[in-house]
């Protein structure tokens, strides 16, 4: 940890409310790391799960966090209070869907086309 820099409490915000924290993280964690602590960490309870860290989105004040970005950078100290957690906000990307079957090309002319003009 560098020199007088404390470590900095935050509390993972799930989409349902639920929370993953608050624990204690250094400030120059990135936010690659983070998300691999709430990857461990998320609740096997639930129906939506991330797959990968990629499926997850941090939001701090209002702000998608960038994955190469630290704690430290990513702090807004507008607003805080002092000993208090910092709560981010986990988005998970929603399942893709298995793309196996291709669109299939209907080679008739489509029939119900709009005759509008607009001028």
């Amino acid at each position: 940890m560098a020199e007088g820099m404390e470590p900095i409490e935050v509390r993972f915000r799930l989409f349902d409310g639920t929370d993953i924290g608050p624990n204690s993280h250094d400030p120059s964690t990135t936010v690659a790391a983070l998300k691999e602590f709430v990857l461990a960490r998320w609740p096997q309870d639930k129906e939506v799960a991330p797959k990968s860290v990629n499926d997850v989105k941090l939001i701090s004040a209002g702000r998608v966090l960038e994955n190469n970005t630290t704690l430290a950078e990513s702090r807004v100290p507008v607003g805080e209070v002092a000993g208090s957690a910092i709560t981010m906000h986990v988005v998970v990307r929603p399942p893709q869907a298995v793309k196996s079957e291709k669109k299939k090309v209907s080679k008739s002319p489509k029939q119900n086309r709009c005759g509008c003009t607009i001028l």
